[in-house]
């Protein structure tokens, strides 16, 4: 059996410049049903290969796979944008290879299966939450029919009929360390590249869950909504030993320099960072690197800094996200302004840039409340802002009260503009209009410091950081555009 990952012709982020990295949904996956002996897997990106549509549907008929599957885990590949080009790229492949099984799974899919299937006759099956124990049952029943779709664990499907069917919840991994390597030998590896600058690059997963369930968070909608309220917090991560195993492959074999650990929240475990960086340090493994992190974890883990730095930590990002303890708390963060700015401080003190993220676009905010969310950002002081806009997704409680408020209808979404780099709602002060423009303005307002970018340019920071902060500049005309939505993703 022939199962090929693909990725599509889409485009990344503005603020990210050239930005193109390995899918970690893919890559455990294929390793997965690889270590099985279940399938032969096969990665066709058509993003890291610069391939238009009618490439990539000449490529997809030449291999001729018997099963496609298509996801990701990431909002920042491109936001709900890339649910778009998932959902075109499978209505092409069942035009050309009718036979062939669409499958797709992870961001968006698993949380609104039912209105996704109903609306999408090209997808075959849905995975809801993690996928390799749903894809290696539904490819062996594929193969030999044992039961009926309805009763695989953690599968969307179809009968006869026409009629969708949920299958029973599907068990969190409780131990990742279970999983083979990611399958990097399956993708081109040579081609990417990180904010335009950094390569050879990648990205990787070390831990899934989050304890925070932030409301805001993308990751809602990674769950099954049935279950998601358990299964989000679930964190649950990768032993130091085998993230080290990770990057000596990627250094060794790939020439990999530079490393984004993409978990929502990789620092949980002090225990495992500090042993990551020790063992780091002990293999004489070079691969520099960033990751995310809650500032209540730094807050209690800010002695590490040093020990982190010396094992080739570079930048870490920080949620600010708004403008006071009170609002923090509302959202769920467990975290206040002053752990957010102990943090940043004791970065920086040990030459680590920091990356500052701020919200716009609550469903209370007005204009006075963006500007003192950015007047607390500018006291703050990380040397990057990332700014987001408030999106709803599916499970999420901004998804939720979008709806109720009547400024989403689920069936009708146009999911090509919901690239998470323009504002999709208004709120009950600001027209959509009004939130892109004040975007903009924040952008342009915090890279409009001479002191700030004199002082991070003549810091002792690694050059990585400072092309990072020379992308994210050059591209700000690029983002008030896509905040007005003057551009669209892809």
């Amino acid at each position: 059996m022939k199962v090929l990952f693909l990725t599509p012709p889409i485009a990344g982020w503005v603020t990210h410049g050239n930005h193109k990295a390995p899918n970690q949904f893919y890559a455990q996956l294929a390793a997965y049903i690889r270590s099985k002996k279940i399938a032969e897997p096969q990665v066709l990106d058509c993003k890291a290969l610069d391939m238009n549509y009618d490439t990539m549907m000449e490529e997809v008929k030449k291999i001729n796979p018997d099963v496609v599957v298509m996801g990701d885990m990431l909002h920042s590949t491109g936001g709900l944008a890339i649910i778009w080009h998932f959902n075109e790229s499978a209505r092409l492949i069942k035009q050309a290879l009718p036979e062939t099984k669409t499958v797709c799974g992870g961001l968006w899919y698993s949380a609104i299966y039912d209105k996704e299937m109903k609306k999408s006759p090209q997808i075959d099956f849905i995975m809801t939450g993690e996928g390799e124990n749903t894809l290696e049952e539904l490819l062996n029943n594929l193969k030999n029919k044992t039961k009926e779709f309805k009763d695989i664990a953690g599968l969307i499907s179809r009968d006869d009929e026409g009629n969708i069917h949920a299958g029973p919840h599907r068990s969190l991994i409780p131990d990742l360390n279970v999983l083979p390597m990611p399958a990097y030998d399956l993708f081109p590896m040579d081609k990417y590249v990180g904010h335009t600058y950094w390569k050879p690059f990648c990205e990787l997963m070390t831990s899934r869950g989050c304890p925070g369930g932030c409301i805001f968070c993308y990751e809602w909608s990674l769950y099954d909504p049935r279950f998601s309220k358990t299964d989000f917090v679930s964190w649950r991560g990768f032993s130091a030993q085998r993230i080290c195993n990770e990057l000596d492959l990627l250094e060794k074999t790939y020439g990999v320099k530079v490393v984004v650990i993409q978990d929502d929240a990789f620092n949980v475990s002090r225990e495992t960072v500090k042993e990551f960086c020790e063992e780091k340090i002990k293999r004489g493994n070079q691969i520099k690197w960033i990751c995310l992190g809650r500032a209540d974890d730094w807050a209690n883990q800010l002695d590490l800094v040093p020990l982190m730095a010396k094992a080739g930590f570079f930048m870490g990002l920080v949620g600010i996200e708004v403008s006071s303890d009170e609002e923090l708390k509302k959202l769920g963060k467990g975290v206040t302004i002053d752990q957010i700015q102990k943090t940043v401080s004791t970065f920086r003190e040990n030459n680590v840039a920091t990356v500052g993220t701020v919200l716009i676009g609550l469903e209370d905010d007005d204009e006075a409340a963006i500007k003192k969310r950015m007047e607390v950002a500018e006291r703050i002081d990380p040397d990057i802002l990332a700014l987001d806009y408030v999106i709803p997704v599916p499970g999420s409680q901004p998804w939720d009260k979008a709806i109720a408020n009547g400024w989403i209808d689920p069936d009708n979404i146009n999911l090509r503009d919901w690239d998470f780099h323009q504002p999709i709602v208004p709120t009950k002060h600001l027209t959509t209009e009004d939130v892109g423009r004040l975007g903009g303005w924040c952008m342009r307002e915090f890279y409009s410091k001479p002191e700030r970018i004199h002082r991070i340019m003549e810091s002792d920071y690694d050059d990585l950081a400072k092309l990072c902060v020379k992308d994210f500049m050059s591209n700000i005309a690029k983002f008030e555009a896509a905040s007005k939505g003057e551009t669209v993703h892809g």
